[in-house]
């Protein structure tokens, strides 16, 4: 596709389709070849300063500080970098896509966008928009790019083709319980309860979440399909911003903007809707009663084959140290005081941690390198899609075999929202970890008693 700019009478042809904290995704619905099936994800700011601060930069000097070009110098070409989405799109050709399989993962390509352009995308989606994301932040006007992507809720040329198409994406978060000697005493309960389920607690408590999920990302992740299928069901019963469903593109279940903006009670209501039930009539052959069930099955089923968790779960392990060893080699690497030590108290915590401090350059990036590749993974989303395959399955993708049916699918997997995280949110990550583990040992470990704060 040759590069142009991107205008303001181009932007009547992006629709809204989903955010995130750091970017809007758009979907194409004007009629040029070459961009249907395509979303465009575009950068949004904050209208307030966040918690942690990051560093002002002036246009056309290079997007990554000095600290995180020495941290990725062996990334080809990203320390030039004077645009974010390039600078993301080379750490995804370079650094995650090796990782994670070159088949699942879309690094996407970069397109020039104006000013116009970007304020009439904004003006457009404005009423689509949650409210509460619309308060928290806008379109990133003074940006003068974004990303062209395959829209992977579909199969290629879906559109044109009019296939059925089903998709749904999962948020699987952190799939394994840290067991780093830098964990202090009074964290150790970091051990043995998931990241998801105490910052559950804390959401919730917050007025952030209107239930606490039983989901369990262990379940997920453990290779077994039983509890593959525990999982999905209660990512089904309580679907915050961690389970959606797609029908030809378009969101049939789950959350435009997050979980805060969702009405959906615990105890699967999208069975009594009827909207939901005639999409699943139109993908799967069964009893009404039944086609909730059949569905989750079909999901367990790609997922269990694809062997895509497998891969996410060897990446997030690349967190080998825990935040609160990380959090020293990063004293190291911006070479400032270490505010982390100033605090400790127990003294063989104090020795093992000063031991961090007495490593080399090379051992502190490589320490950073691997913890924030692993956010990265712990954060990002799997988008799996199907569609009914009467005959032959296609051999450019998977293929599953329904048992409660008697149907087969193809299917494709890919992980998106796959971001840089920014080595100046190490002091941030640091401090919400501790927060997260403060209030479910302090909140006695009883989400029972939990209440949220505001609604």
């Amino acid at each position: 596709m040759a590069l142009r700019l991107w205008r303001a009478e181009d932007a009547a042809e992006w629709a809204y389709r989903g955010e995130g904290a750091a970017n809007l995704v758009l979907g194409y619905c004007g009629s040029s070849p070459d961009l249907v099936g395509k979303v465009l994800r575009v950068q949004k700011v904050k209208r307030k300063k966040s918690s942690w601060k990051g560093a002002a930069r002036e246009p056309g000097l290079p997007v990554l500080t000095p600290h995180e070009r020495v941290l990725w110098r062996d990334v080809d070409k990203i320390g030039e970098c004077t645009s974010k989405e390039i600078a993301g799109q080379l750490y995804t050709l370079h650094v995650l896509s090796p990782l994670l399989g070159d088949e699942h993962v879309d690094p996407g390509m970069h397109v020039v966008v104006s000013e116009e352009f970007l304020l009439s995308v904004e003006k457009n989606i404005l009423g689509s928009r949650p409210s509460w994301r619309v308060d928290a932040a806008k379109v990133n006007t003074d940006c003068d790019s974004a990303l062209l992507m395959s829209d992977h809720s579909f199969f290629p040329r879906g559109f044109l083709m009019e296939d059925l198409c089903v998709a749904i994406e999962i948020k699987p978060k952190c799939g394994f319980l840290p067991s780093s000697k830098f964990i202090s005493p009074e964290n150790l309960l970091k051990t043995e309860v998931t990241r998801f389920k105490m910052h559950q607690a804390l959401k919730f408590h917050e007025g952030k979440i209107p239930c606490i999920s039983e989901y369990d990302p262990l379940d997920l992740f453990s290779g077994s399909r039983e509890r593959m299928s525990q999982a999905i069901r209660a990512l089904f019963h309580c679907p915050q911003n961690n389970f959606r469903v797609f029908l030809n593109g378009s969101l049939v279940f789950g959350a435009l903007g997050g979980s805060i903006d969702e009405n959906i009670e615990t105890d699967y209501s999208c069975e009594k809707n009827e909207a939901f039930q005639t999409m699943l009539k139109s993908v799967i052959c069964d009893e009404k009663g039944r086609r909730v069930q059949s569905f989750l099955e079909l999901i367990g089923e790609a997922i269990f084959n694809s062997g895509i968790l497998d891969r996410l779960l060897k990446v997030q392990m690349l967190d080998i140290f825990d935040i609160e060893g990380a959090i020293h080699s990063y004293y190291n690497v911006v070479s400032l005081p270490c505010l982390i030590c100033q605090k400790l108290s127990d003294p063989s915590l104090v020795k093992r941690c000063s031991s961090l401090h007495s490593l080399s350059l090379e051992e502190s990036l490589k320490i950073l390198r691997g913890y924030l590749i692993s956010t990265t993974a712990k954060d990002c989303s799997i988008m799996v899609s199907f569609r009914p395959s009467p005959h032959n399955p296609s051999s450019d993708f998977g293929s599953v075999f329904l048992k409660s049916t008697g149907q087969t699918f193809d299917y494709k997997a890919y992980f998106i929202d796959l971001d840089m995280k920014p080595l100046q949110k190490m002091p941030y990550y640091y401090e919400l970890d501790q927060k997260i583990v403060d209030f479910y040992i302090n909140s006695g470990n009883s989400l029972v008693e939990l209440q949220p704060s505001s609604f």
